[in-house]
């Protein structure tokens, strides 16, 4: 098993679940986070952290978000992100609390 972060962190790009992660297992895009099959250790520790709820078991992503484990599994094309940045917080971002 795998997390997979789904449609819920485009835009918003929260980053506390990246703080948790304890092998690096994420990598940014400009929109949104990507979790590393490969990397992941199963620990839960982001699906917690993640204020959207946009992180998933990859056995438990709901039907209509099942094309985002394909897209999670192409991370490393992409930096790895360590640590926490800046919340991305544009358009299409699913927090209510968010500024838009």
């Amino acid at each position: 098993m795998t997390y997979v972060v789904t449609e819920k962190c485009v835009d918003c790009k929260f980053t506390s679940c990246v703080s948790v992660c304890p092998v690096d297992a994420f990598h940014e895009l400009p929109d949104r986070l990507y979790i590393n099959p490969e990397a992941c250790i199963d620990c839960n520790a982001c699906m917690d952290e993640c204020p959207v709820e946009a992180i998933f078991p990859d056995m438990d992503v709901p039907e209509e978000l099942q094309e985002w484990i394909e897209l999670n599994e192409k991370a490393e094309e992409y930096p790895q992100l360590v640590g926490q940045i800046d919340a991305l917080k544009g358009p299409k971002c699913s927090d209510p609390d968010a500024d838009q």
